[in-house]
């Protein structure tokens, strides 16, 4: 994938129909969606449960964009390369959930896939400075991870902070928690480039609605000027 620094849109299919995910998946792509975003927990490093590797593989074979796969777990580096195989396009994996993020970089680009880094609200834009060039996405938190529907966390300041780190490096800036046509305007001035979302863009619609994702994702894109 060409980089590019436009607004991208990644459903989160955590907020999906989970006895539906083909079709889900299908749905919302063909409603617009440039990527679609799989948040992996293990119940350890957040308080929920969701997908191990055979999951994402499932998913791959619907995913016909781009594959986000977000692991908050810890340990992440001995299930890199597994989620590598399950066909995750991108990585990302927490500055926090070890000791060595510059080793989980260089182990999530030896498996040829694309490496983001993730922080916690808690964690300073600074967490990562080191390792940029090692990174092609940094994920702000702006929920406490674990749950979808969250209440956002203002983390403005440093998402523009990461914006002047990361100068003219292709990396992206990604937004994880509470986006919607409120609160997309604030991060997309600030830097962001890639949002995701997950009851922003489901809630009201069904894959037999599809319809309503379209006219969702359509209103986060036309409030922050966008098309």
């Amino acid at each position: 994938m060409t980089f590019e620094r436009k607004i991208r849109i990644a459903p989160s299919i955590l907020s999906a129909d989970f006895a539906d995910f083909g079709r889900e998946i299908r749905a919302v792509e063909d409603q617009g969606a440039d990527w679609v975003h799989v948040d992996v927990m293990d119940g350890h490093f957040v308080p929920n449960l969701t997908f191990g590797p055979p999951a994402v593989k499932a998913f791959r074979k619907h995913v016909t964009t781009f594959m986000d796969v977000h692991l908050m777990i810890a340990p992440v580096d001995p299930y890199i390369e597994a989620y590598a195989e399950a066909g995750a396009d991108l990585i990302t994996a927490h500055v926090e959930a070890g000791p060595h993020i510059h080793r989980t970089l260089q182990a999530i680009r030896a498996t040829g896939k694309k490496a983001g880094v993730a922080l916690n609200p808690g964690t300073p834009a600074e967490a990562v400075a080191h390792v940029l060039d090692l990174a092609d996405l940094v994920c702000v938190m702006t929920v406490n991870p674990g749950f979808g529907g969250q209440k956002f966390i203002d983390m403005t300041g440093k998402i523009r902070r990461l914006r002047a780190m990361i100068g003219d490096r292709p990396v992206h800036i990604e937004i994880d928690g509470g986006v919607d046509p409120v609160t997309a305007p604030l991060v997309v001035e600030a830097g962001a480039d890639v949002l995701v979302a997950g009851s922003a863009v489901f809630k009201g619609g069904s894959v037999g609605d599809p319809g309503v994702y379209g006219a969702n994702m359509r209103a986060i894109r036309e409030a922050v000027g966008r098309r």
